[in-house]
């Protein structure tokens, strides 16, 4: 086939099998690749009711038709799995070279169920697949393990591995690649751990089919050099995500000690220019990336010293700022002990700042913590915590291992209030009590509470704030574009940061798979995708529906208190008038499910019978 690997790889590690399947023309007409492929062989792959750690539960991991090919940034991978951290629909997507990898071996889609009965790895290289014995891995940090698996295999080989964290089944645990790119998301790696896989390891020779290679070339050349002419490139190949750090905070959106606030002085300390006179070694890119906004740096004191890829602004807000950290070096080396544990940057920081905040309201005391005080801003109580945390070590990691949401069930006395997350997903590093679309787009995510679905916030900025009209449209447009990328196996940064049109890329999927596609029908599959994940929740989850989409109870209890947004909070009406206005246009009903005539409308009529 055009544009694919053509084959969809089934691996059962309870038995030891590894069949593949040629990959459907119409499936991939109608899915598309990476996030529909994942999204789709999902839902089809497990039964309802499945336990996330129960060897029966599937991870999915699909390259897109873009992946691999002469396109800007066409290096993205997509997992998906059963989440341990949400119990509904989870997934996460990540950069590196490991997508391309794939393509070039042959798969589209890797898809993984059942448990081995000792630690292993998958190698992949071409056409020979074996599940191999991983005892000596087993244990070791996740840059450690990709190390040593390129010592032992090659260096051309691309690796996927899990840390100590995923091992261990920590609810947010993830997947690292590339020494620095991660699926940080929704406990994937935690879903690998309990299957006893601690790596996939993949190496590829035969290249892509391509439909019409000389107008690939041509269209190629043309986004790579309109990438080139955009005087913003020079900025991201410099600071990375980073650059939004100052302009975050000047918007009053970074989170501050576990959101209680959005604005602190202080954060000068963690903007880009500063990161890059203090820790920034050099650029590092994904495949086919011009805008290499990776940033491998080293962060020396007296009381460490470790290189590490970041941190990337989600990291600097939600392991810094967050947890009152104002020194770029020691988020640096938050960064590190998450990379190389196992653990997911977002989740892990907000999972550190409940603690101690829940410390500061006495909810957990000194008898909990081996009699260290927690604080805010103190590098000490963040690595103290996170360590517990990958390792389960004690009542207390084993408590935060299971996200905010969870431990805050379990301990009760109002800290529910102050765990912030929406359906079990930790908030990632924007504080949105003054922005009703970027508010919105974290309560409709389809998979917790996530920005890249949605990153709406620039539009409460143009538009006005505190606007509830026209909100709901502009999320879903972009929860319809923004994972159209990861659905090509593309980076959305190119259109985001550096504005290559939406139009060009059903021009050059034409070229690579040679099957005609508008935009529209490229945004009516993703919409196909989002639909289909949202039926997944309420397959799984008995009582889903709107009260999953609620935010925690800080962000309409408590005014934002200092800062450019002080006084600032949605009120529970204008919550549900968000939500009323975003499942109307959606076709669903009060409730947030998808209506059967949406579910027609969509050719999804297989999943009437789950849903009604």
């Amino acid at each position: 086939m055009n544009g694919y690997g053509g084959k969809i790889l089934a691996v059962n590690l309870t038995n030891g099998s590894t069949p593949f399947v040629i990959l459907d023309p119409e499936v991939a007409k109608g899915w598309i690749g990476g996030r529909g492929f994942a999204s789709a062989f999902l839902y089809y792959a497990i039964e309802k009711g499945t336990a996330p750690f129960s060897p029966e539960n599937a991870v999915v991991m699909a390259s897109g038709p873009l992946s691999g090919t002469f396109v800007p940034a066409a290096g993205k991978v997509h997992f998906a799995t059963k989440s341990p951290l949400t119990g509904g629909y989870g997934d996460s997507n990540m950069g590196g070279h490991i997508a391309a990898e794939m393509k070039y071996a042959g798969f589209d889609a890797i898809i993984i169920i059942g448990k081995s009965k000792r630690p292993c790895y998958l190698f992949i290289q071409d056409d020979e697949v074996q599940i191999r014995e991983a005892k000596h891995l087993w244990g070791r940090g996740a840059i450690e393990t990709e190390k040593l698996l390129k010592e032992e295999l090659g260096q051309d080989f691309q690796i996927a591995v899990i840390g100590p964290a995923g091992e261990k089944k920590v609810s947010f645990a993830c997947i690292s690649h590339d020494f620095g790119r991660q699926a940080g998301r929704c406990g994937i790696g935690a879903v690998l751990g309990s299957k006893n896989l601690k790596a996939i390891a993949v190496k590829g020779t035969k290249g892509i089919k391509i439909a019409d290679f000389d107008e690939m070339v041509r269209q190629g050349k043309k986004m790579f050099s309109w990438c080139q002419e955009q005087p913003f490139l020079k900025i991201f190949q410099r600071c990375g995500t980073p650059v939004v750090t100052e302009m975050v905070n000047q918007w009053g959106s970074l989170p501050i000690n576990n959101f209680k606030t959005g604005h602190s002085d202080q954060a000068k300390n963690l903007h880009a220019e500063t990161m890059r006179k203090e820790v920034v070694i050099h650029d590092k890119a994904c495949f086919a990336c011009p805008m290499a906004c990776g940033k491998y740096s080293r962060a020396k004191t007296e009381k460490f010293d470790v290189y590490v890829e970041g941190p990337e602004y989600e990291t600097i807000a939600l392991c810094g700022s967050n947890c009152g950290i104002f020194d770029i070096k020691e988020v640096a080396y938050a960064n590190y002990l998450c990379d190389e544990l196992g653990i997911d940057t977002i989740s892990g920081g907000g999972a550190v700042a409940f603690a101690i905040e829940c410390f500061e309201k006495g909810i957990i005391t000194k008898e909990d913590t081996d009699g260290l005080e927690l604080k805010f801003g103190d590098i000490q109580t963040f690595e103290y915590l996170i360590k517990k945390i990958a390792l389960k070590d004690d009542s207390l990691g084993k408590l935060l291992a299971k996200g905010v949401k969870a431990a805050s069930r379990k301990l009760g006395k109002g800290s529910k209030d102050f765990a912030i997350q929406v359906k079990g997903l930790e908030w990632s590093g924007y504080e949105s009590r003054d922005a009703m679309a970027m508010l919105l787009s974290y309560l409709t995510s389809d998979n917790g509470a996530h920005h890249s679905r949605a990153w709406a916030i620039t539009k409460d900025i143009e538009l006005g704030r505190s606007l509830v009209d026209g909100k709901a449209e502009i999320d879903i447009y972009l929860q319809h574009i923004r994972p159209m990328f990861d659905m090509l196996g593309v980076c959305r940064f190119t259109w985001v940061e550096l504005g290559i049109e939406p139009e060009t890329y059903p021009q050059i999927l034409k070229a690579v798979t040679g099957n005609d596609y508008a935009l529209d029908d490229l945004l009516k599959a993703s919409e196909r995708v989002w639909t289909l994940n949202r039926a997944f929740w309420f397959r799984e989850i008995k009582d889903f529906g709107r009260k999953y989409d609620m935010p925690p109870a800080r962000f309409y209890k408590e005014p934002v208190p200092t800062g450019p947004t002080a006084g600032k909070m949605p009120t529970l009406e204008t919550i549900n008038r968000l939500l009323d206005d975003y499942y109307k246009l959606r076709g669903w009903d009060e409730n947030g499910k998808p209506t059967k005539e949406k579910l027609i409308e969509l050719n999804l009529e297989f999943l009437i019978p789950d849903l009604y």
